[in-house]
């Protein structure tokens, strides 16, 4: 008796081990799939060339980040136009007022430059906006998962660059 319930505890122990180590693979193979769902949603969204960057955080040359989550803040892409609503932080030269203006990169327009590479860790955008007032230089590293990193470049305020995610545009 005594060595039958050795036996059993033995087998016991032997199949809920198996049990969890069953779960581990399930929540990790739960994992890529979650991760290859997003990385499918991604590429359809540069493929389709027509997105919105959100920014969270934003880098402004010289200065500490800035947390962007209750700030509203959009740049929309699409190959034949951008519109820009993101905050800006940092120097203004040129024929922008004390202040920064408006106190955005708001903008929008035909992209005079518009191109999406693919490389082995990430998509690469550039494109180029002339408004009225200012040339911007765009450049949005999309990652795989979603994330992004973005650059804007004018010619009358500092480089500034925001950390976000692409997501589908709304639907009007």
């Amino acid at each position: 008796m005594r060595n039958t319930l050795k036996i059993a505890i033995v087998l016991f122990v032997l199949v809920f081990s198996n049990g969890i180590s069953a779960q581990e693979k399930t929540k990790k193979e739960l994992k890529e799939a979650r991760k290859i769902e997003q990385q499918k949603i991604t590429e359809a969204l540069v493929t389709t060339q027509k997105f919105v960057f959100e920014g969270n955080r934003a880098f402004p040359t010289g200065y500490r980040s800035i947390d962007l989550t209750t700030n509203p803040n959009f740049v929309t892409f699409a190959k034949d136009f951008i519109k820009s609503d993101m905050p800006f932080f940092g120097r203004a030269t040129g024929s922008i007022p004390y202040g920064g203006g408006d106190g955005g990169l708001k903008f929008e327009g035909v992209p005079s430059e518009f191109s999406i590479q693919k490389t082995k860790k990430n998509y690469q955008l550039k494109a180029k906006v002339k408004d009225k007032n200012d040339t911007y230089t765009l450049n949005l590293t999309i990652f795989f998962d979603g994330g992004a990193s973005l650059i804007i470049n004018s010619n009358n305020r500092a480089s500034i660059s925001y950390s976000g995610k692409i997501m589908a545009p709304p639907v009007n």
